[in-house]
């Protein structure tokens, strides 16, 4: 299982999913109505390090987080 953390102003609690891959990751996040406007403007990070590759696979116990884009100065 891997746990997808949500951020910001996402909204969303934590879930643990059986997936392997950001591509599927992102698959679910498409098919949620909550969730779908994130999945096309955020940034990923798996276990604290940006990954921008949606075949970047995915081990049992990975922490993935959702990054929304924020602005500020």
């Amino acid at each position: 299982m891997v746990k997808v953390e949500f951020l910001g102003p996402i909204g969303k609690d934590s879930v643990e999913l059986d997936i392997k891959s950001l591509k599927e990751l992102s698959i679910y996040m498409y098919n949620d109505k909550e969730l779908k406007n994130w999945a096309e403007n955020s940034a990923v990070a798996v276990n604290d390090s940006i990954v921008t590759s949606a075949d970047f696979e995915l081990k049992d116990g990975d922490r993935v987080s959702i990054l929304p884009p924020v602005c500020g100065g």
